[in-house]
């Protein structure tokens, strides 16, 4: 009779935990499945900034990821890019660019130069981490992508994902490497042809879909 008594006690004891632990895990893949953008009206404009790859050195300019993403996305892209560029050059052009174009997002694709000069890692995050600061303040989200380092088969550089970690960005940290990775996708071995640029706009296209944008 004792037995009896304890036992579904004992087996209540056991099952809570379990439930408790489904409890999380429920509200933890909740958590997962939310969006981080607002969805863009059809008169919004997205800035695309950055260097030689928002450029598209390699191809013609209308073969850019920018012209692209706004044919796939049907909202005005503008090309912000200046081959070569910095992201010391970068933090000094960004403020102006914002405050005369009022994007609703900014795209961010800048550090491959300060890589391939071998700036200070601390640099190159301190100048990104002002830039997406600027477009804060403004009220404007950043969508980070990041840039390989100087190795073959590498991806974004460590900074990268730090920086989305910090301020909660939509963040890629693979797409351009992937694509630098296919030599039929290249002009160059640091730039992408029209190929490889049409693949970078609908990966973005694609993340911007996923995050809520579109």
């Amino acid at each position: 009779m004792m037995r009896s008594r304890v036992r579904p006690q004992f087996l209540t004891l056991r099952l809570q935990p379990l439930r408790m632990l489904s409890l999380l895990l429920t509200l933890l893949l909740s958590g997962c499945g939310e969006s981080k953008l607002e969805p863009l009206p059809g008169d919004a404009t997205i800035l695309a900034f950055g260097d030689s790859l928002t450029v598209g050195v390699g191809t013609h300019s209308a073969n850019s990821y920018p012209k692209v993403l706004e044919q796939l996305s049907g909202v005005s892209v503008i090309n912000a890019g200046v081959s070569g560029e910095t992201t010391d050059r970068g933090l000094a052009r960004l403020p102006q660019l914002l405050d005369q174009n009022h994007p609703e997002l900014l795209i961010l694709i800048e550090g491959g130069n300060d890589i391939l000069r071998n700036h200070p890692q601390a640099q190159i995050k301190a100048n990104l981490k002002a830039m997406i600061e600027l477009a804060d303040n403004r009220g404007i989200p950043t969508v980070l992508i990041g840039v390989p380092q100087k190795s073959l088969f590498s991806d974004s550089a460590p900074l990268y994902r730090e920086l989305a970690e910090e301020y909660q960005l939509v963040f890629d940290g693979e797409m351009i490497a992937d694509l630098l990775r296919s030599p039929s996708l290249k002009s160059d071995p640091i730039h992408l042809n029209r190929d490889g640029y049409r693949q970078l706009a609908q990966s973005i296209y694609a993340l911007l879909q996923d995050e809520g944008a579109f």
